[in-house]
Order: structure tokens, then sequence, then C-alpha cells
């Protein structure tokens, strides 16, 4: 037998690598609080709470009507109304590119959901602010939306809940257009007070600018999730412009319950059964 052919008989193959067996992507992730990983798919059990140490992750406009609502009642309201870039306005980039990139990323059209459905078979109106679109912020749609609601609110005397994850306030892309809504929300909310509607605000991480600044701070109710930044200008804009460093916890749902910003800090899993149960304490 030839050299070549012995050694082609007798050369086993160990040279071929084996693909190395890998965690799926997606199955586990960090917690911004405590900085444990932690299996996603618990997480998500517990409403997006880390089993640790009790932070709050981001969650969306969606999700939170989903954890409050009885399933399959809300009906959406306004979703027709879009935002224009009426100052053609040009940061990095174009407002109106902004605004189509943000609407393919978060499944969006703005930075608000408003409707009505049933918490425990009681009607409300509900809106919720996403911090995922342009960190919230009041855009002409979210106060138009939020006006809208508040009217259908005191017309069908029904309670309302606004639940905010608002990182921005006024919208800058849209100038005086965008600030003109937190007067206007606010009218809005006056004559629903007048007509003695329920108002329960519910602040989640983070409730900022000028949405802290009308309308969420308001409630006749004002619940908060644990460790929610809550405030106008955040620690590093305070730190940026007038070179001052807060104090530990300033600006955080137990600091402001200490000080009566809010009346009650409400996990996550117990918000729904809380506003059900305000809704019949208050007669609503």
């Amino acid at each position: 037998m030839s050299s070549l052919s012995q050694e082609s008989s007798s050369t086993p193959e160990t040279n071929v690598k084996r693909a190395k067996r890998g965690v799926p992507e997606g199955l586990w992730q960090r917690c911004p609080g405590c900085q444990a990983v932690i299996f996603r798919k618990q997480a998500e059990e517990l409403l997006g709470v880390c089993p640790e140490c009790g932070y709050h992750w981001y969650i969306s406009a969606k999700q939170r009507i989903e954890q409050v609502l009885d399933e399959g009642t809300f009906e959406e309201w306004d979703a027709e109304i879009m935002p224009t870039d009426p100052l053609e306005f040009k940061d990095k980039k174009p407002y109106a590119e902004r605004l189509k990139a943000e609407q393919k990323r978060t499944g969006l059209n703005d930075a608000a959901l408003t409707g009505t459905g049933m918490i425990r078979a009681r009607r409300v109106v509900i809106c919720v602010t996403d911090s995922a679109f342009i960190m919230g912020s009041m855009g002409s749609v979210v106060g138009e939306r939020l006006t809208r609601a508040i009217e259908r609110a005191t017309k069908q005397n029904l309670a309302l809940i606004v639940i905010s994850g608002s990182g921005g306030g006024a919208r800058m892309h849209e100038g005086i257009l965008s600030l003109m809504q937190m007067a206007k929300v606010t009218a809005a909310l006056a004559k629903y007070d007048e007509a003695g509607g329920l108002f329960i605000s519910v602040l989640t991480n983070p409730t900022m600018g000028g949405v802290a600044a009308s309308f969420a701070s308001l409630g006749d109710l004002i619940f908060a999730e644990p460790q929610a930044l809550i405030g106008f200008a955040g620690p590093r804009t305070i730190k940026a412009t007038i070179g001052i460093e807060l104090p530990e916890g300033f600006q955080t749902s137990e600091f402001l319950l200490e000080h009566g910003f809010v009346d009650r800090i409400v996990s996550r899993d117990k918000l729904k059964s809380e506003i059900a149960r305000s809704i019949d304490y208050c007669g609503k």
C-alpha cells in the first residue's frame, strides 16, 4: 500500500471544529438596579420587577395597559391623530425623519396612548405616556389626546387614570406648540375637577420636566412606583447647569412621599387592585 493511501486511511478528522452551544439570546437580562443577571421569563411573570431587589424596569405603554386593565376591554381613542413637523425642525436629523424612526422602533405613532377600559369591572378612562418615544415628551399629539380623553371622562362621569412615563417635558421640536399643551391639559383637568371627577395620577420612572410640572402633579390621588425618578430638572441637568450635586435619594418616590408630594408608593403587582379600591372608596 502506498504511503499516500496509508495516510488517508489512518488519519482521523481531528481538525474539524464543532460550533459551541451558546445560551439563546435574550434569555437573561441584567437588572439596572442591583446588576443581578435575571431570567427574563421570571421578570416578565413579575410584571417587569427584579426578583432580587424589587427594581421596576421600563415597560411599554401597551404593557402597562395590559397589566392595569381587564383583559380585552381596552378601546383606544384618537389613534388617527398623527404628529407633523410644523417648524421643519432639524437637529442631528430632521424632526420628520426622527418621527418616522421612532414610530418604526416603538410601534407607536406618538408618546401617548389613550382610551377606555375596565379595571376590576369598573369603567375608566386611561392615558399612558411612554418614555421610549422621544423620552415621552409632550408634543401637540400627546397634549391633544390627553385633553380629549379628559373631556370624555368629564362628559361620561368616569374616573380618570393617567400613568406617566416621561423623561422629557415639552418637545423642543415643536416649540411653543408643545409648551401650550401643558396649559391646555391643565385647563381640561380643572373643568374635570369642577365636574366632580376622580383623577388618579400614577408616576413611574421617569416622570420629569413639563409633565411633572403640569398634569402629573394634579391628581386627586398620586401614586408612584418604587424608586422612580420624579422632578423637573434631573440630577445630570442640574449638575451640568449650576454645578451642584443633589443629595442622595433626592427626586425619588421615597423622598417625595416623605415630603408629601405623593400619597402612596405602590408596587406594580398591586397597582390594579389599589386603583380599583380607590375608585370604590371615592364613590366613582
